[in-house]
């Protein structure tokens, strides 16, 4: 302890240790602090180093989640002095800021929070900023002089929320502060970037949600932030609250119906305590009535969601509310060609559409869709769909905004028209399946034959995802409906491929047949190539191989006349998988010799893993077990492992593990993907499938009763990507063989998708060419790519190419 001035008179005091100094210290700062010295004007000098908040407050309810976000805004402003956290209005951002300031490292400096929203021009900024941080004007000094010599040197955080509609006057402040004060850090939170040099832009994104596979499990769901504030918040209001198996599955629906916004979820839940789960759900097709009465001590805008977004509309400009409100009629979300499409026109310039778009993420009034749409792709968030609808029909735009659609969506059908085999393309109309059917259900005009184009369109896509039941619904108006007429076989070719995937056989050859009629008495070469395709589809499901084979024959003989290469080595491969079946494997591997280059270069990922698959049967059917494998392995890497794509493939792998005798993992194989075409309800070819079985007979004859049994349990457990992970280890081309510079046997640390990446890179692909030949978006691929670096530890495209050399080198080599 220090010895106190009567102990030691005259001389400096002494201290036991350093700590001892410190803490004494603290304690005169603290009492000059509280009775200044007269004459004195300790608040505008430097301000003490000490802990000190003002205005953060404790929080009254529980911070959920965000575990992630906090530990990177640690990080963030650490190295950056300026951190401003913008999102969608009820986001959350003004939580998280709050979260972070109160739970900030040790000796950090005193926290200041500023409130923002009430002020209503820039002349109150500084005397906020001022009030905040408890400094009083000095003679000779007022303003942002004031505040910086206050600050001076001390370690500070400043919590600027809500800075939006005050941008211009934060981001000088922020400037002018941040320049003249090294100890001040800034953290902000504004639906749009300051734009001030040095600014980190961290942008807070909604709650994680419960993927679908979580089903009912109530430890599953609440690995989700969305679940669990949900819960939180609903069983504060309806004490005994619980998530269990009975109402699971409402919660996460409810969830995803509010896209995870904060906001949105807590003034759900708050419904809890007077309605029931199925109550709130559907009452959230009207979600700004239902999401109100939030807490009565915060903000306006934090205790409805319509307030929250009114507080952003009423900063735009009219062109920017004009944009904003004609997009909410794209349920599906858009790219910048569809909003100029729909939202051009006064006062909207075409040209203006871009820049605008970017205006309103930068506002964080749409959100960019992730994944891998080409172009960019964007959404507005439910709500603020919703909110938007409203000001489109006060407006009175709203059924001329919704012909735009429908003129829009027509022009798209007309251009997929041109696909020789339309049904199997995957175009771009995929995207817009939500958009169609909108349209759809909004009633697109029958006269000119939009309504039955715009149906047609939306029932290929459908088929396409592998969804018959909802293409058949929509077939079935369509196949006898007078307007069809004019499409000529379209209708019943496509038709007759969804009726095979239900395996309503009769009537797939039934409708192929008159698909067939119907184009050759018209002067359409490719019409007809694709009904002869179509019916050539429903008698290789019958088992009639050879008559399959001789329609394929006549559509390679139609094909060739039109001088498309990618629909020519499309039906190639067609006729070789029906030569396949009808015993005919060395024409079929020839036939594929000639066409899978072709794919290679031009077709989506589905029709090259069909391809693909064909080719390595007809090898296997050679006997050549190493290429087949190869060309399995590459099929998983391309396909989906929830996907009927991959069963094929499996089986391949099956098969041939059985051929080296390695009985265990052919079994294993066999009835994982067996289980999964129950789940899928899906069947194969015929021959293909009996080989299949005839190879799970075999292994588990050649197996012990114990093994056999151990092989069928492992087996249950494989699904999805587990099954495709397991299917490709140790083989000849799969990506589990081995890894990071490792070799057999070792586990690979890429996924299926990034190791087809990596194989890409090292034969000198460009990512937009990769995204070409894998039908991704370039900004897919580099995601890909850097996931690749980051769990390889490489750098460069040259040391990724060379791990993909190494491992190939090292590949083993099986029993013949």
């Amino acid at each position: 302890m220090p010895l106190t001035g009567r102990q030691r008179a005259g001389r400096p005091a002494r201290y036991c240790s350093g700590a001892c100094r410190q803490r004494a210290f603290r304690q005169r700062a603290a009492r000059r602090d509280a009775h200044p010295a007269e004459g004195t004007a300790t608040p505008a000098q430097t301000l003490p180093a000490v802990t000190h908040d003002h205005g953060l407050g404790r929080a009254l309810d529980s911070f959920v989640g965000r575990r992630p976000e906090l530990a990177r805004l640690r990080t963030l402003l650490r190295s950056s002095r300026l951190v401003t956290l913008t999102g969608t209005g009820g986001v959350g951002k003004t939580r998280l800021a709050l979260e972070y300031a109160r739970a900030r490292p040790r000796g950090a400096g005193r926290a200041d929070l500023v409130e923002l929203d009430s002020l209503q021009d820039d002349t109150e900024l500084v005397q906020s900023v001022a009030a905040a941080l408890g400094v009083g004007e000095r003679a000779g000094r007022t303003g942002t002089d004031l505040l910086a010599r206050a600050i001076g040197e001390t370690s500070r955080l400043l919590v600027l929320d809500n800075c939006e509609h005050l941008a211009d006057p934060c981001a000088h402040l922020a400037a002018t502060l941040l320049s003249r004060c090294p100890g001040l850090r800034i953290l902000a939170t504004s639906r749009e970037p300051l734009r001030v040099p040095g600014e980190v832009v961290f942008r807070v994104a909604e709650l994680s949600l419960a993927p679908p596979e979580s089903g009912d499990d109530p430890a599953a769901l609440l690995r989700a932030d969305a679940v669990r504030l949900f819960v939180e918040r609903a069983s504060a209001c309806a004490p005994g609250f619980r998530l269990d198996r009975g109402n699971g599955r409402t919660v996460a629906e409810i969830c995803r119906r509010l896209d995870g916004l904060t906001l949105a979820i807590e003034l759900a839940a708050r419904r809890a305590g007077s309605l029931p789960l199925n109550g709130i759900l559907a009452g959230l097709d009207d979600q700004l009535s239902l999401l109100a009465d939030g807490s009565r001590t915060g903000p306006r805008r934090h205790r409805e969601l319509s307030a929250a977004i009114d507080w952003s509309h009423r900063l735009l400009d009219p062109v920017e509310q004009a944009v904003f409100r004609r997009l909410s009629v794209l349920v599906g979300g858009f790219d910048d060609n569809a909003a100029e499409a729909v939202c051009g026109g006064d006062p909207v310039a075409s040209r203006q559409v871009l820049r605008v778009l970017c205006a309103l993420e930068a506002k964080s009034l749409i959100v960019r869709v992730p994944g891998e749409d080409r172009p960019a792709r964007f959404r507005q968030l439910t709500a603020i769909r919703a909110y938007a609808l409203e000001r489109l029909t006060a407006a009175g735009e709203l059924q001329d905004t919704r012909r735009r659609v429908v003129r829009w969506l027509n022009g798209l059908a007309r251009d997929a028209g041109d696909e020789v085999f339309a049904d199997q393309a995957g175009g771009g109309l995929a995207a817009e399946r939500d958009n169609l059917a909108a349209a759809l259900a909004q009633g697109a005009p029958r006269d000119g034959g939009v309504h039955v184009r715009l149906a047609l369109e939306l029932a290929r896509v459908r088929y396409q995802q592998e969804q018959p039941s909802a293409a058949g619904a929509l077939l079935a108006r369509l196949v006898d409906d007078a307007d069809s007429r004019a499409l000529g076989g379209e209708v019943p070719a496509l038709a007759a491929r969804v009726a095979c995937q239900q395996g309503e056989l009769a009537k797939a050859l039934r409708l192929g047949e008159r698909a067939v009629l119907e184009e050759r008495s018209r002067d359409s070469p490719a019409g007809l190539a694709n009904a002869l395709d179509a019916r050539a589809g429903a008698r290789l499901c019958r088992g009639e191989f050879m008559e399959a084979v001789a329609d394929l024959r006549e559509c390679l003989t139609v094909v060739a006349v039109l001088g498309n290469a990618h629909a020519t080595a499309w039906c190639s491969h067609h006729l070789a998988w029906a030569l396949l079946q009808a015993g005919g494997e060395r024409e079929a591997d020839a036939l594929m010799s000639r066409c899978l280059p072709v794919l290679r270069r031009h077709a989506p990922w589905r029709q090259l893993a069909a391809a693909l698959h064909t080719t390595g049967a007809a090898r296997l059917a050679l006997g050549d077990l190493k290429h087949a494998e190869e060309l399995f392995a590459e099929v998983l890497r391309i396909a989906p492992g929830s996907s009927f794509h991959a069963l094929y493939p499996v089986e391949g792998l099956a098969i041939v593990a059985a051929e080296t005798g390695d009985m265990e993992r052919a079994l294993r194989l066999c009835e994982a993907s067996a289980q999964a075409r129950r789940r899928l309800d899906t069947e194969a070819e015929g021959p293909w499938r009996r080989r299949v079985e005839e190879t799970a007979a075999r292994a588990g004859t050649r197996l012990s009763p114990a093994a056999r049994r151990a092989a069928v349990g492992a087996a249950r457990r494989l699904r999805g990507e587990r099954l495709v992970a397991y299917a490709l280890r140790g083989g000849y081309g799969g990506p589990g063989a081995e890894g990071g510079g490792a070799h057999a046997g070792e586990e690979s640390p890429l996924t299926g998708r990034e190791f087809m990446v990596a194989e890409l890179v090292a034969q000198g692909l460009t990512n937009r060419q990769i995204a070409g030949r894998l039908d991704l978006s370039p900004h897919t691929v580099a995601t890909h790519l850097d996931k690749v670096r980051d769990k390889l530890g490489l750098r460069t495209r040259t040391q990724i190419a060379l791990w993909v050399a190494d491992r190939a080198a090292h590949r083993p080599v099986p029993a013949r």
